[in-house]
């Protein structure tokens, strides 16, 4: 399903609102993120004129969409920027996110017919490269801001609430903030992540992204919960995957620069593929890059007011 190019700012919102005296409605897209495979990957839904929306009605849409994130693109404050997008979560707004930043960043790329994007979010300007076959995106590989990361101080209890010890011999647990805070837990193998089942209830009180991971024969494994957020398990959480990247290099198990797979949700049935590595050094992280390719399988109108 093609996206049609256009110029994302002419003329005015076409519903009129209810200052026009008729419904305020919008045009939304629905993106399934890091999988090139319709009905699988991570949902994203998209508003790509959020102009004359509160924050209170974006979350409202974004609880009404049910998914794990929602966005809505409004004109840049940035003359560097293709497009402001909001970021929301069934719980809040949230200043910086992977998938939504990949799906956003896909689909103005086939509306504008660039190859670089750029999107003005909450913690400032992300520039995602385009790779094409054709005219036909092909893949998207966003640089992240690079986090700050420390030990984590409730590691007993994040591990309670999560139902396991981790693995004995493994990495500390620590977090890493690059907008939402990610915790990493490493898990003894793949039969062990598989067979988690977090006390939702506990968990929700750690106002935390629960990064679980493997190492597999051909990558590594992930699982996320962030109930918090109102996200009980994320099918791909791409602002996990570069620090899970930055984690593993800090620590010598893989070396800075190269890059790792990611396999996520195949347990809530939503497979996902990620790509990940950080440039640098331990004391000088360069960059973080996180890519992965996306679909667009639906979309339509909604009536919000």
């Amino acid at each position: 399903m093609r996206v049609p190019q256009t110029s994302l700012w002419a003329g005015e919102p076409s519903d009129g609102g209810p200052a026009g005296g008729g419904p305020l409605v919008r045009r939304f897209l629905v993106a399934n993120v890091f999988t090139g495979t319709p009905l699988e990957g991570n949902q994203l839904g998209i508003f790509p004129d959020g102009r004359g929306l509160d924050a209170d009605l974006m979350l409202k849409t974004t609880r009404e969409m049910n998914f794990a994130e929602t966005v809505f693109f409004l004109p840049p404050d940035d003359e560097d920027a293709d497009a402001h997008v909001r970021i929301f979560t069934p719980g809040a707004e949230l200043p910086f996110a992977g998938h939504p930043t990949l799906g956003s960043a896909w689909v103005l790329g086939e509306m504008l017919g660039k190859h670089t994007v750029t999107l003005q979010l909450g913690v400032g300007l992300v520039p995602v490269e385009l790779e094409r076959d054709g005219d036909a995106i092909t893949f998207g590989r966003m640089s992240q801001p690079i986090p700050a990361w420390g030990a984590y101080d409730h590691t007993a209890e994040l591990l309670d609430a999560l139902g396991t010890t981790g693995k004995p011999d493994g990495l500390p647990v620590e977090w890493y903030r690059n907008g939402p805070l990610n915790v990493y837990v490493e898990i003894d193998g793949e039969e062990a992540l598989a067979g988690l089942r977090p006390d939702m209830q506990k968990l929700g009180r750690l106002p935390v992204n629960a990064s679980c991971f493997t190492q597999a024969p051909s990558g590594w494994t992930a699982r996320m919960f962030a109930p918090a957020l109102g996200v009980p398990e994320d099918p791909a959480t791409g602002s996990a995957a570069g620090p899970l990247a930055l984690h593993l290099a800090r620590h010598g198990r893989i070396r800075f620069g190269e890059e790792i797979e990611i396999r996520q949700g195949a347990q809530i049935h939503r497979p996902s593929v990620l790509y990940a590595r950080a440039d640098g050094t331990d004391n000088a992280v360069e960059r973080v890059l996180v890519g992965g390719q996306a679909v667009v399988v639906a979309h339509g109108e909604y009536r919000l007011a």
